[in-house]
């Protein structure tokens, strides 16, 4: 037996569903500065690479949040990688804010400039991408955001012959409700460049 969850039926949420389906989710600590100066920083899990020459990553805005407002004012922003040292501090961040407040500031998290956009980054995050608004698409309660990377900082520690090395990156992800994944066990398997490298195929293939 299933349940059927019809997305049109007002009393069915969607939201909770496809938050809870559609996991884990890596986080986009996102830093952003507004047009009078002032800081912001908040966790954004509707994240993903959207494009890889050129580099493009994307994340939605679900409502007219600060980070939004931000970066339609100044067209940059920062993506910092969220980690299991500073997960209570991401979850922090989530907070409602007034847009006045600074986050970084009210919770003492330290921030360093960035290398190409003027909002800054987090200090103690391993690995961070510095974006200028490339696009935005408008879609319901939502807006996508589009953003072309920049510049991709990574501490010397988390790299591993000029690689980013999982184990020591420590990323969470967002999974349903109030749940969070912690830093995954990683299995490495080559992929196949050719149907016979599969070594599955069936006699008749």
């Amino acid at each position: 037996m299933r349940t059927v969850f019809h997305t049109a039926d007002p009393d069915v949420e969607p939201y909770r569903l496809l938050t809870a389906l559609v996991v884990p989710r890596p986080v986009a600590w996102i830093s952003t500065l507004s047009a009078d100066g002032i800081g912001n920083l908040a966790p954004h899990s509707f994240f993903s690479v959207a494009c890889a020459s050129p580099p493009i990553v994307s994340w939605t805005s679900v409502g007219r949040k600060d980070t939004l407002a931000n970066v339609l004012a100044t067209k940059e922003f920062v993506v910092n990688l969220a980690t299991l040292p500073q997960l209570d501090l991401v979850n922090a961040s989530s907070a409602a804010f007034a847009a006045e407040d600074d986050e970084a500031s009210r919770l003492n998290i330290e921030m360093e400039p960035s290398d190409s956009v003027a909002p800054p980054r987090v200090a103690d995050s391993p690995a961070s991408l510095e974006c200028e608004l490339h696009s935005t698409i408008e879609l319901g309660d939502s807006v996508l955001v589009l953003g072309t990377v920049v510049a991709i900082t990574v501490d010397d520690y988390a790299l591993v012959d000029g690689h980013p090395e999982m184990a020591r990156l420590q990323p969470v992800s967002r999974l349903g409700k109030d749940e969070w994944g912690l830093p995954p066990t990683v299995h490495a398997t080559p992929r196949p460049r050719r149907p016979e490298d599969v070594g599955l195929l069936s006699e008749a293939d």
